[in-house]
């Protein structure tokens, strides 16, 4: 601990509490006393939101059902003498919102409160659940649950889960629901087991509430998430095969297409979702189906709520509704990433970045004259150097440069930001060879940092055996010239 600098700085300053605080290791490197104890107030923070939202994880979902059918099927004739109606109407037809926390009682014991409402047509009703969870072993937990609602009576409901082997574990639902035709006992049971790595097999039972017997195969890889499944069922029977595609990007897009027939007709859905901001993931889904016909579903997921907005388009298989299902959102979705969200991310960025500058410019200022101070003691060793170079025809850095650099691509607003490094340079090379690590060039001797959080680059021209030569690195990047 007390050979690293920031770890015995931060030693110094919180002891070891501080040493045992999580992220340290993602901070960069010599940072000054002051920085470190405003890292470790923030990481503080952060921790203690995290152990909140762990302890009450709350969960939410809010549903918006949106009725568009007017847009694509319109009864002209029924609304020629109705004043107004060149306009479609467009309307809510269903909502629902549901929302659920936890609360630890014991080590073993949790609390879990949870409530929804539902609306359809002006019509609508709600319930209450409250279940208490208890783990009894590594292996299992068993969990009671009470209910109870405005159109149904009370619940009663018990759910065991237990691991039968380490790949292997199953889970047994039991419920009792109370109502004016009398009571309706429903059981589920589950089976999954572990097939490989990346696969996992479920057999589902479901007896009472929607009686059915269901298999599926999960496929979950780094790149794609595979699913197939089968159904037998009093009133649904279908299979269904869905595929989705993972790219690796840092908006981590996916897309994906399903299919999914059986007695009550056939469906297939295409969609795509992508990461918008930190914590949100905007996503939007096709579905085409007979006699379902054409609708549009709208997901955004923040942190763990999700707001669901299902558009009923037409109840037929329109080509227009279709494309309009499909292009629409697309072109939605790059008009705002371009016109709002980039801009919202780039000022955010750029307050950040003024925030960051504000707060090492006493720092810059210090290293800027010690690296100042560090080449006027290099002047002597790089004369020789050069002497040396010169007799053999050797490496001779002519310029070299430090920093930010602006091209024609970049905006109008951004500056150049460099430094002249071509005395530190010229005292690194050896022999006719210079070679710097893939490091941060800010710490090299003679150098600093120019622009704090903005991408830097090495530039270099050098002469060797008496041929210019220029070449250009990133930050992080090894460079070893003269090259082949």
């Amino acid at each position: 601990v007390l050979s690293d600098p920031q770890t015995r700085a931060i030693y110094d300053i919180y002891g070891r509490r501080g040493l045992e605080m999580e992220g340290w290791e993602v901070v960069e490197r010599k940072r000054t006393p002051a920085e470190i104890r405003e890292e470790f107030e923030r990481l503080q923070r952060e921790r203690e939101e995290r152990r909140l939202q762990q302890r009450t994880n709350p969960k939410g979902t809010i549903s918006v059902g949106i009725d568009a059918t007017d847009l694509f099927d319109r009864y002209e004739e029924e609304y020629e003498d109705v004043p107004g109606s060149s306009f479609p109407q467009i309307e809510i037809n269903k909502m629902h919102i549901s929302q659920s926390i936890e609360a630890p009682l014991t080590a073993t014991d949790t609390a879990i409160l949870s409530g929804n409402l539902s609306t359809q047509n002006g019509n609508g009703g709600g319930s209450i659940n409250l279940a208490l969870r208890r783990v009894t072993s590594a292996k299992g937990w068993g969990e009671l649950e009470f209910g109870a609602g405005d159109l149904q009576g009370p619940l009663f409901g018990l759910k065991i889960f237990r691991n039968l082997t380490p790949r292997c574990f199953i889970t047994t639902n039991c419920a009792l629901q109370f109502s004016s035709r009398g009571i309706r006992p429903g059981l589920t049971t589950v089976l999954a087991r572990n097939l490989d790595k990346n696969t996992m097999g479920y057999l589902q039972w479901r007896w009472g509430i929607q009686s059915a017997m269901n298999t599926s195969i999960v496929r979950d890889t780094k790149t794609s998430h595979f699913t197939m499944a089968l159904q037998l069922g009093i009133p649904h029977s279908f299979m269904m095969v869905s595929y989705q595609h993972k790219f690796q990007d840092e908006d981590q897009t996916r897309v994906k297409g399903s299919l999914k027939a059986g007695f009550f007709g056939t469906i297939v859905e295409y969609g795509a979702e992508r990461k918008i901001s930190r914590h949100s993931v905007l996503g939007a889904t096709v579905s085409v189906g007979v006699p379902q016909g054409v609708s549009l579903k709208i997901k955004l997921n923040r942190a763990s709520q999700t707001y669901f907005f299902p558009v009923h388009l037409t109840d037929q298989l329109l080509p227009s509704a279709v494309f309009y299902a499909t292009v629409g959102p697309l072109v939605i979705y790059f008009a705002m990433h371009r016109l709002i969200i980039k801009p919202y991310l780039r000022a955010q960025k750029e307050r950040e970045l003024e925030k960051q500058r504000e707060s090492t410019a006493s720092d810059i200022l210090q290293k800027k004259q010690e690296a100042e101070a560090a080449v006027r003691l290099m002047q002597e060793s790089v004369r020789r150097i050069i002497e040396a170079e010169e007799s053999r025809m050797g490496l001779i850095v002519v310029n070299a440069w430090y920093g930010k650099f602006v091209n024609d691509n970049s905006r109008k607003n951004e500056k150049v930001k460099v430094i002249d490094v071509t005395v530190p340079l010229q005292c690194l090379v050896k022999d006719s060879k210079l070679i710097l690590t893939e490091a941060s060039k800010a710490g090299l001797p003679g150098f600093y940092d120019p622009c704090v959080g903005e991408e830097k680059s090495l530039k270099v021209l050098y002469q060797f055996r008496g041929v210019l030569h220029q070449v250009m690195s990133a930050d992080n990047e090894a460079l070893r010239i003269p090259k082949q």
